[in-house]
């Protein structure tokens, strides 16, 4: 019986997320074991603690720590090391990323204290490239004004779409994940009225209703951020930022049972459908890092645990 780690879960009010990459040093494996050990056991707390809290972990495992760590092969199917996606215009880049921490709580006080345990593991044998510290914006709205993550799978869809089942047995229960940070150019955002902001998006600010499909602009977001009713993803987007540095963006995560239906998201939003039909948000966020995890089975963490 395979049992994911918490990929579902659905967006909490609080969110770190950590993006670490290995030094060369003796000690990686041994560190590895003991973070594998510490994820479960934080899980295991968290629920024991407090349920309201809905706290969890969930680590993702990249391409080129799978390999140096010698993990089982052969690999997930789709786990590669992730390459740019080139437009006429925009670019979803690529950064490298061996493990992925994402926190999820609704008191901000689990985060840190999690953060912390998992950073006292890994800061002698590895650099933090990213900590980015997400919070709920309103009713789940990005800073740009308009709700985040409205097609997102319900119920036993978030499963469906979001884990690994029968079609590759070796890793059932285990997950694609997808990054990006966004930096947003909120200056030329509100330089935009209401109805300019709407047709970028395809929905309409205030109460969220998609525009019919002969009024959606076709290089508006919802146009060609979606591949598919029977091609979906789990996001769990958190806005993040500085306002004194004016650097507010959303932190963009994707669960998935394909990295596929993740990747022809990407090719519609960055090269366009046709070509130079580009997704038009891009005029106005900014891709800055761009990684792709694998999320083991509890089993499997439990196995790499020792």
């Amino acid at each position: 019986m395979y049992k994911a780690q918490n990929v579902t879960d659905t967006p909490n009010n609080n969110t770190i997320f950590m993006v670490w990459n290995f030094k060369e040093v003796l000690e990686l494996n041994d560190s590895f074991e003991r973070l594998c050990a510490l994820i479960i056991n934080l899980n295991n707390t968290a629920q024991i603690r407090s349920t309201v809290n809905k706290a969890s972990i969930v680590l993702g495992i990249g391409y080129n720590a799978w390999i140096n760590l010698k993990l089982p092969a052969p690999l997930p199917k789709e786990l590669i090391e992730f390459q740019p996606i080139k437009g006429e215009k925009h670019i979803a880049v690529a950064t490298n990323g061996d493990l992925h921490i994402h926190i999820r709580a609704n008191n901000q006080s689990y985060c840190m204290d999690m953060a912390g345990e998992i950073s006292n593991i890994l800061n002698n044998v590895a650099d933090c490239t990213e900590e980015v510290h997400g919070f709920r914006y309103w009713d789940g709205r990005s800073i740009l004004g308009f709700v985040d993550g409205t097609e997102n799978p319900q119920g036993e869809d978030r499963d469906y779409f979001g884990i690994i089942g029968n079609e590759d047995e070796r890793f059932k229960g285990g997950s694609y994940l997808f990054v990006q940070k966004y930096i947003h150019n909120l200056t030329a955002w509100k330089s935009l009225n209401t109805k300019e902001q709407e047709n970028v998006i395809g929905r309409s600010k205030a109460d969220d209703i998609e525009m019919s499909d002969e009024k959606k602009p076709a290089n508006s977001h919802s146009a060609l951020a979606n591949v598919g009713d029977d091609l979906k993803i789990v996001r769990d987007n958190m806005p993040f930022g500085n306002i004194a540095k004016n650097e507010m963006g959303t932190y963009f995560l994707a669960y998935a049972s394909t990295f596929s239906t993740v990747k022809k998201m990407l090719t519609k939003m960055f090269i366009g459908d046709p070509v130079g039909n580009y997704d038009r948000i891009l005029d106005f966020s900014e891709a800055k890092t761009g990684s792709l995890f694998f999320c083991p089975s509890i089993p499997m963490l439990k196995d790499f645990a020792g």
